[in-house]
């Protein structure tokens, strides 16, 4: 492809043969992602909270796909039951795994703990999908060229690892525990990274981030910002169709390699074509990545094979 075309999801491989999970692809950005794999021939299985809006994204997919092989999991990120619960039943129907897409997440919610006692955001953003991807890796280390992708956001460059208090016991800021959880996604892909590297795995770790995309997950922003955003909304942001393609190319690009980084290119990584960028240099932090890793093995039980 020439490199100074856009990148489209015309350039997407066929997906034919090829399993894929996408957490959260019942709405939003995850639908966008779990409909164009579907489009390409993979058999997608939405994990998804809700069952009946699971089945309405599924019929979605099939009405204008109609020989799309879409199915759904439930899976509730607040509760690492249902997580080992999604994970054990997504094992039994797929021996093997060529895609998981952590995408589902949540957006700087009044402070909450899940039935684990961890931070809403923490536990979903970041712990509760740690968890799933190491329940998960037996069936993605046995397929060669299978990629795990997680989904970041630009607000990791505002974001720091409160070891002393991951999960809020003393004091909540709701943008901070946003922040802190997609710097928690990108330290865990470049951790993981290098442990699928070290073992000489055919495993890849990526992520990537939609940029402004419009979905529903700013919904429990401050007024203010939300009547901003209908003002400014349209210049600013892209629909999650476009919001999408940098996790597509992430997962489908044979180009994108393990620990890189995909964004939109235009202005600020709001809005345009999908393209390898980097993170902010705190990501980078070999120490505070091993280190995150430790304690969210230690939070979850979750002991990887690697």
């Amino acid at each position: 492809m020439n490199q100074l075309a856009a990148w489209t999801p015309t350039a997407i491989p066929s997906q034919a043969g090829r399993n894929v999970v996408v957490t959260g692809g019942g709405s939003g950005l995850g639908f966008a992602i779990a409909d164009a794999l579907a489009r390409h021939g993979a058999h997608v299985i939405l994990a998804v909270r809700d069952a009946e809006r699971g089945a309405r994204a599924a019929d979605r997919i099939t009405a204008s796909t109609p020989e799309a092989s879409v199915e759904v999991e439930l899976l509730d990120l607040s509760s690492l039951a249902s997580v080992h619960e999604a994970a054990q039943d997504i094992s039994v129907r797929l021996p093997t795994l060529d895609l998981l897409i952590n995408n589902a997440g949540v957006m700087w919610t009044p402070l909450t703990r899940t039935s684990d006692g961890f931070e809403l955001q923490m536990g979903t953003n970041h712990l509760a999908h740690f968890a799933l991807t190491g329940l998960l890796m037996p069936q993605l280390l046995s397929t060669p060229g299978s990629r795990v992708v997680t989904i970041s956001s630009n607000s990791h460059k505002g974001g720091h690892i409160v070891f002393e208090d991951l999960n809020s016991q003393h004091g909540y800021d709701r943008q901070a525990a946003y922040a802190q959880s997609k710097l928690a996604n990108l330290l865990f892909t470049y951790e993981l990274h290098r442990r699928l590297t070290s073992a000489g795995a055919h495993t890849s770790a990526l992520a990537a981030h939609p940029g402004g995309a419009s979905t529903g997950l700013t919904r429990n922003a401050p007024t203010h910002m939300r009547l901003l955003n209908t003002v400014l909304g349209p210049l600013l942001t892209h629909s999650a169709e476009r919001g999408a393609l940098p996790a597509l190319r992430a997962a489908t690009d044979p180009a994108a390699l393990g620990g890189e980084y995909y964004g939109p290119k235009g202005p600020g990584e709001m809005r345009g074509d999908p393209r390898r960028t980097d993170s902010h240099p705190r990501s980078h932090d070999a120490e505070a990545q091993r280190r995150l890793w430790t304690l969210s093995e230690e939070l979850t039980g979750v002991r990887y094979p690697l």
